[in-house]
């Protein structure tokens, strides 16, 4: 009897132990301002306010989390236009007991010349938050080439944020870089400059995962590619690579209009030339050089044919 009382709690115990190990991890996202709150605003008139460049990069810091990342629930603070109080903010991430609140900002600065990351804690003795906040501001730095100004809690600011010091967990606030500084202010209004922002944030995020959480949080397998052997060489091989960019293009507008041909664009590298630009899909080079001919009468006078991968 008692072999089996022994038994029966060592089942009970493990089964609650794989439980726990199974239970997702609950990160909630805080879009800073909203509402009648704007926040910081562009030296720019033209460029977003911070309240909606806060809101269009933690969705996408989201999005990544929850499509790259295994076993991790994704709340938001808000998903609207709407002014939450720093209390209500507060409230939320206690009464959902979330185990991560990162709550994401757009900086500013009489001077304009300031420019740089920053993520803040609440205080230095927050070992977690430290750790999370300097593998955020390791990939700014060099992953996505940005500026970092590094890790400031309250004795930097010399101030408290009330969002990291009323949070009952790992917290930490993130400025994306100085709507104050017209360079970065152009960079953070990009479609690009957004995705690499959040792209860092999460890579932040998804790096401490790994080592506190181990294989609780595991990075999803990619989709295995398809077997080139199972299909001709030459099919559909070859394209026109029509130029590169620095920044972000509409492929719609401009010269690409006058293209005969779909225009793909594709993110190479996260600094330098960022972008490069192709066009068409043929089966034979012959028929891509013919292409590329008429793609350089077009204005694309870098034009040349290129085998696809």
């Amino acid at each position: 009897m008692k072999f089996l009382l022994a038994l029966l709690l060592l089942v009970v115990t493990q089964s609650f132990s794989f439980a726990q190990k199974d239970e997702a991890v609950v990160i909630m996202i805080d879009p800073g301002h909203g509402g009648s709150d704007p926040g910081h605003e562009s030296v720019n008139k033209n460029h977003l306010p911070e309240k909606e460049l806060n809101l269009i990069i933690a969705k996408k810091v989201g999005d990544y989390l929850s499509t790259k990342v295994d076993n991790v629930t994704i709340i938001y603070t808000r998903t609207t236009d709407i002014y939450l109080s720093l209390d209500q903010r507060v409230e939320l991430a206690n009464s959902k007991k979330v185990d991560f609140f990162i709550s994401i900002h757009c900086n500013g600065n009489p001077d304009t010349k300031i420019n740089g990351t920053e993520t803040h804690v609440h205080s230095m003795s927050s070992k977690k938050s430290v750790k999370l906040a300097r593998e955020i501001e390791k990939d700014f730095r060099t992953k996505a080439g940005r500026k970092s100004r590094g890790v400031k809690d309250t004795d930097d600011r010399e101030h408290t944020l009330q969002v990291l010091k009323f949070t009952e967990m790992t917290s930490v606030l993130v400025e994306c870089g100085f709507l104050t500084n017209p360079k970065e202010a152009a960079y953070l209004n990009t479609t690009s400059g957004q995705d690499i922002i959040a792209s860092a944030i999460y890579r932040g995020i998804k790096n401490y995962l790994k080592t506190e959480n181990g294989s609780q949080t595991a990075e999803k397998p990619v989709a295995a590619k398809e077997n080139p052997k199972e299909k001709p060489a030459e099919e559909g091989s070859w394209t026109v690579q029509i130029m590169s960019s620095k920044e972000w293009m509409d492929t719609e507008k401009g010269n690409f209009k006058q293209l005969s041909q779909p225009v793909k664009r594709e993110q190479v590298a996260q600094t330098g030339y960022k972008y490069i630009y192709y066009s068409g899909n043929f089966t034979s080079v012959e028929a891509a050089k013919k292409y590329r001919d008429e793609v350089k009468k077009n204005g694309f006078t870098d034009a040349i044919v290129v085998q696809k991968k």
